[in-house]
């Protein structure tokens, strides 16, 4: 089949003049304009098919069949969802130049995309991980702060900021500024407490003078986000982990662990510091991937047998 060129497609006059709008009047990036065109050309194309050769003849249910088709031809959800949010925005500029009277998109959703589940490691691996040896001043610093990211599910870059100030190990309690600029205060476990009173007697030995970060380099300055990135991924060989230990997998692991715990997923929310009960019901998700676990193992009814052969 000869590939169609822009202005055999249905709708060419009016889409390059759309395409040209966004370029001139509304001046978005090259990038936004050349993905809207493509989505534009795809809906031209299944219109071509679809025999449609009049703008006002589109009604919603022949977008759904277009959507679909696209979704069968292999489109990722996001891109669908663009690819709708394309034709919406074609059709609302007709509407104001008055060559369409209605728009044929609205009401119209594109899938919704599929949450991956974050990865995490178990009560054992998060075990396996912390116990940390040596007694070297990397030693000590990394034991504290991977029992505190643990220990209070802090998000890398709230780990990083903190300054000695920010911990009170009397109360055990750390401050902590999260997103949006919120402070929220968090409990520091029991083992995180050690590991921070032993750290702070060996950060005084490097600290460069002004410094406040309570993790430092050993140049005595405040330890980066990609510095610790990459030790945790040294330390994941180091304590032979199945798969690399990222930040972000403390603190799902911390939540996930938290929840099975307690069940309280306000608590968790709290101690997450996240402003949408919705962004941490992923949480249940994980939890109710555990107890099904369990179940299957533990229950003699959930137990496969072996097939006896008999119907």
């Amino acid at each position: 089949m000869p590939h169609e060129t822009n202005d055999t497609l249905p709708f060419h006059t009016e889409v390059d003049a759309f395409l040209h709008y966004l370029r001139t009047q509304k001046q978005l990036s090259p990038h936004t304009c050349n993905s809207y065109g493509r989505d534009l050309a795809s809906f031209q194309s299944g219109c071509a098919r679809l025999g449609f050769e009049h703008l006002d003849a589109l009604h919603p249910q022949d977008i759904r069949q277009l959507l679909a088709a696209e979704f069968r031809r292999g489109l990722a959800s996001k891109s669908l969802q663009r690819w709708l949010s394309a034709l919406r925005s074609f059709f609302r500029y007709g509407i104001r130049k008055g060559w369409l009277k209605h728009n044929p998109a609205d009401g119209i959703r594109a899938p919704k995309a599929t949450k991956k589940l974050p990865k995490l490691l178990d009560v054992d691996q998060a075990g396996q991980f912390m116990e940390l040896g040596g007694d070297g001043f990397l030693d000590y610093r990394d034991r504290a702060l991977l029992e505190l990211m643990y220990s209070s599910g802090l998000r890398l870059a709230e780990a990083v900021s903190l300054n000695v100030a920010d911990i009170d190990l009397r109360e055990a309690m750390v401050s902590v500024t999260g997103k949006g600029s919120k402070t929220r205060m968090l409990p520091i476990g029991r083992l995180a407490v050690k590991a921070l009173k032993a750290w702070l007697g060996h950060r005084e030995t490097c600290v460069k003078t002004g410094e406040h970060a309570l993790f430092i380099s050993q140049k005595g300055t405040r330890l980066s986000h990609r510095a610790v990135q990459a030790r945790l991924q040294r330390l994941s060989l180091r304590q032979g982990m199945d798969t690399p230990v990222h930040p972000h997998m403390l603190r799902h692991s911390f939540a996930s662990h938290m929840l099975e715990s307690s069940g309280d997923l306000r608590l968790v929310q709290d101690l997450l510091g996240h402003a949408n009960i919705g962004t941490t019901q992923i949480y249940t998700h994980l939890d109710f991937q555990h107890l099904a676990k369990v179940y299957d193992k533990a229950h003699p009814r959930a137990q496969r047998k072996p097939d006896s052969g008999e119907d």
